[in-house]
Parts: structure tokens; sequence; C-alpha cells
């Protein structure tokens, strides 16, 4: 068994490197339909990304060595958030390694590094965006940790596999506090990968933009990789929603090999479906103000407290 555990994990990792732009492109493309635009393509991301690839890198004149790294280290913090979620299994070798809380740290980590990047320049919209990036930070991880946190007392774990593989194999219930943590996590993962209503990816506007605010020093290698890492943070985002909401279909380790390749086909099919609902919400979505993105974050977190609330008066 040692070995299909190497193997879940070896695949989840490809998986996450490759599908990762993937996913982009087909949200992409579903919001094109919905607004009755022409579509682009779904390979679209890739031909960016290796575009960039085969381009000289041009460089500010007083750049520290902090922003070559940080694409680097941003790039790697995403890989290794992915081998700690169970998109296809649960039985991961660095399940002993980490677990939710570092989970969390890695995702800031990789903030931290983006907005320090951003601050090493000196210009007004890279500092502007950090800012932003930071405040928006500050507001969804409170909330995202609440939302772990009500997961982990349902299943008695704070390792992501573990609580995926419990909820994946108890009997088949209505859980109302999963309902309310359910609808904060998808308000968390709006804002965390700066999407509509928080920021709109497909914008360049110096006033409203906050992740884009903070790529515009970059260029070649350094971009790609910021890109990738982008489209990596919100697979893995949405992998988290499948471990604590979807976890059915991910292989548990019963059932061998078998259930190893079954769970491929799922995941694609809920990565498919979820395009699809991010599509729908940006669609149907208004940005709004920046100043109005800690409303927005605390009606999460309140969600998931009321979400806490529930499972401890109600137990369900």
């Amino acid at each position: 068994m040692r070995t299909i555990e190497i193997l879940t994990q070896f695949l989840e990792i490809l998986a996450a490197v490759a599908v990762a732009p993937l996913f982009v492109g087909w949200i992409n493309q579903c919001r094109a339909w919905l607004q009755n635009r022409s579509a682009p393509s779904l390979w679209l991301p890739y031909r960016a990304i290796r575009k960039l690839f085969a381009k000289d890198a041009v460089i500010a004149e007083y750049a520290s060595p902090l922003f070559r790294m940080a694409p680097y280290i941003v790039f790697g913090t995403m890989v290794a958030a992915a081998a700690i979620i169970p998109s296809m299994g649960t039985r991961l070798p660095f399940t002993l390694a980490a677990d939710a809380i570092a989970l969390v740290g890695l995702l800031a980590t990789a903030r931290v590094f983006m907005s320090l990047a951003a601050m090493d320049i000196g210009t007004a919209f890279g500092t502007l965006g950090a800012r932003r990036e930071m405040m928006v930070g500050f507001l969804a991880e409170p909330a995202l940790l609440m939302i772990i946190f009500v997961a982990s007392m349902l299943s008695a774990s704070t390792a992501l596999p573990d609580i995926a593989e419990r909820l994946a194999t108890q009997t088949l219930g209505l859980y109302p506090s999963l309902a309310f943590t359910a609808i904060a996590f998808t308000m968390v993962l709006l804002a965390e990968n700066a999407r509509i209503p928080i920021d709109n990816p497909a914008t360049h506007l110096e006033l409203t933009m906050i992740h884009e605010a903070m790529l515009l020093e970059y260029s070649a290698r350094h971009l790609a990789l910021m890109e990738w890492a982008a489209a990596l943070k919100l697979f893995n985002y949405a992998c988290i929603g499948f471990a604590l909401f979807i976890p059915c279909g991910v292989s548990t380790g019963a059932g061998g090999p078998s259930s190893l390749l079954t769970s491929i086909p799922l995941l694609g099919l809920k990565l498919a479906v979820t395009g699809v609902v991010l599509a729908v919400i940006e669609t149907v979505s208004a940005k709004l103000r920046v100043f109005r993105a800690p409303e927005f974050l605390a009606t999460a977190f309140l969600l998931a407290v009321l979400g806490l609330l529930v499972h401890l008066l109600l137990g369900a």
C-alpha cells in the first residue's frame, strides 16, 4: 500500500501543476458564454505561460534579490500546498508532516512574499496592491481557520486528508453547520483568489485592482510563475472545498488502485461544475468597492461562527 500512497501523492501534485491553468481557462470560457461573448480558448493560459517563458526578463534597476526569488517561492509554496490537499486520495505521505493549519500558513507565506516583492521596487501601484492584499488576507485567514475548525470538530482531526476520509466514510446526512461554512468558504475563495466581487482578474484599472497591481513590474519567466501560482492557488482552494464539503469519490485507501482510478474522473467532474458555479457567481455579481471588502469577509467569518454554534448546540 505504500506504493499506492506515493503514487497518489505524485498524481495529485502532477494534476495540480498541469490542470490548474486549464481550470482557469474553463472558468474564463464559461464567463464568456454567460456574458454572450466570444469565448477564449481553453488552452489560452498555457499559451500565455509558454510565451512568457520564452521572453527575456526585464527587471528594475534597484530590484533586490527578494524581487527575483519571490516568484519561485510563491510557486513552490503553492505546489507544497497541493501536496497536502487530498484531491484524489486521503492516504498521503505528507499527512504526517502538515495539517490544515500548516496549509493556511503556507498560503500566508506566499502572500507575504508576493506583497514584499511588490513593495520592493517602490512603485505606487505595487505598494497599493500589497497593502490591499494584506488587508484581504488579514480578514480572510480567520474565516478560513474557523471553517477548518468546524470541519475538524466533526472529524476530530485537523489533518485535511483525515477530515476528508471521515466525512466521506460516515453516514450520509444533512449537516447545517457544514452548510453555513460552505457559504463562508465560497466567499473566502472568491476573496483570496482575486475574483469578483472583491477583485476582477480581467481588469488593469489602477484604482480598483489588487492582485494585478502586485505583478505590474514582473515580466517573462517571473510573471509566468506568478500567473501559474495564481492558477494553482485557485485550484488548491477548489480542492480544499471538495475535501471539506464534497469528499465523495476520493480514494480512502480501502479500495486500492481501482478507487484511485475512479477518483481521477470524479475530480475532473467536480472541477468542471465548480468552474461553472464560479462563472455564474462572477457574472451575476458586481464588483464591490475596496472598502466594502471587510464587510464581505466579516460576513464570511460570522457564517463560519454560526456553523460552529449550530454544531455545538445541535450537534449537526
